[in-house]
């Protein structure tokens, strides 16, 4: 099992810091966020959970577990 990446941590801060890089990953992998939505985010994890939640009415373990995933096919 992996490890839940938190916003707080080593690689969501390298994640954040390089965040103009991967929100085009983001949406692909996320179609329905808008240009506002990763405007809004900027590489936040806490406000990208709440967008795909809003976007997707998925519960936030469920957003969680789909963050945690893309982020480690990332291989930060």
């Amino acid at each position: 099992m992996s490890e839940r990446r938190t916003e707080n941590s080593p690689m969501w801060d390298q994640l954040e810091g390089k965040w103009e890089q991967f929100k085009g990953e983001v949406q692909k992998r996320w179609g329905r966020l808008t240009d506002d939505d990763m405007k809004e985010v900027q590489g936040r994890r806490n406000i990208l959970e709440g967008k795909l939640q809003e976007r997707y009415g998925k519960t936030r373990e469920e957003v969680n577990r789909e963050i945690d995933d893309w982020a480690n096919e990332l291989k930060l």
